[in-house]
């Protein structure tokens, strides 16, 4: 096995298994829970799938900036939640049943949702561009589905083995994940840093905050609503974006580089909406938080 191979298997399992980390707090009704809410399942594909997908679109039409940034916004704005995002979300406040089930409701989405992008970016570029739905469905089954479907099922068999068994795989997944990353980070650091000029950042920064501003307005009335949808809605599963793309070498490493870039401005701007949200949050809210 070459170091690449380990770096990748590193990257992949450390996100699988922050999900099974997720799912062994999880029940099988927290992954329906959007399933019995079709009002706030509508509201979240609207502002997952519909409004930032357009932003997205609307940016490649009307602003001139590089096609590597254009191609890999559309790719982002229809992908599903990454396997990171669900702890940051619990942390920030957000409803446990509302994270788990729109992590499997997205990825379910995403197999037929992505395809029918691809080939839209396609029309958009002039090439054609064909994603296969088998390749989608194999990347969210191996890093969302699978995992939390077998976290449910170890806290469903052995709760009290499920809760041992969380503090410290949620330790090890981060520090893999760590470790994996730093030298694809190194490779790519040219590619990152192009992102940076010809008003790139610009772009991804306000991109971001549109997702945010999206995701905490159609969250609804409830603060761990919102919360969640919010940073849902900024921050997408890079190996599904990469996915739509992977069959042109020339864009793969430049996007892989905007991606990497969207995902740390996602980050940032959701730490800084969950510091201001906590802040606003009236003592009824802060009291429900805490408890």
């Amino acid at each position: 096995m070459t170091a690449q191979q380990i770096i990748s298997l590193g990257i992949q399992g450390s996100m699988a298994l922050m999900v099974f980390c997720v799912g062994l707090h999880a029940r099988l009704d927290d992954v329906l829970y959007l399933l019995r809410r079709p009002s706030l399942l509508i509201r979240s594909l609207l502002a997952m799938n519909v409004i930032l997908p357009a932003v997205a679109v609307a940016i490649a039409l009307w602003l001139d900036v590089d096609r590597a940034l254009k191609v890999a916004l559309i790719a982002l704005s229809v992908s599903p939640v990454p396997p990171i995002l669900p702890g940051t979300q619990l942390k920030a406040g957000g409803r446990e049943s509302y994270v788990v089930g729109l992590l499997a409701t997205a990825a379910l989405v995403s197999i037929v949702f992505v395809p029918a992008v691809a080939a839209l970016i396609g029309r958009l570029f002039g090439q054609e561009v064909h994603t296969a739905p088998s390749a989608i469905a194999w990347v969210v089954v191996t890093s969302i589905l699978a995992p939390l479907v077998a976290g449910v099922a170890v806290r469903w068999l052995a709760p009290k083995l499920a809760a041992l068994l969380v503090r410290p795989l949620s330790l090890l997944a981060t520090v893999v994940l760590v470790v994996a990353f730093l030298p694809v980070l190194v490779k790519i650091w040219p590619a990152i840093a192009v992102s940076f000029g010809n008003f790139s950042f610009v772009t991804i920064v306000a991109f971001c905050a549109l997702g945010v501003a999206v995701g905490h307005v159609l969250g609804g009335p409830d603060k761990e609503d919102r919360t969640v949808l919010a940073l849902a809605t900024a921050s997408r599963h890079p190996a599904v974006a990469l996915a739509i793309v992977h069959d042109d070498s020339a864009l793969l490493l430049p996007v892989l580089g905007i991606v990497l870039v969207v995902l740390i401005v996602g980050a940032v701007l959701g730490a800084v909406y969950t510091k201001v949200t906590a802040r606003a949050s009236t003592p009824g809210e802060r009291q429900r938080q805490a408890g």
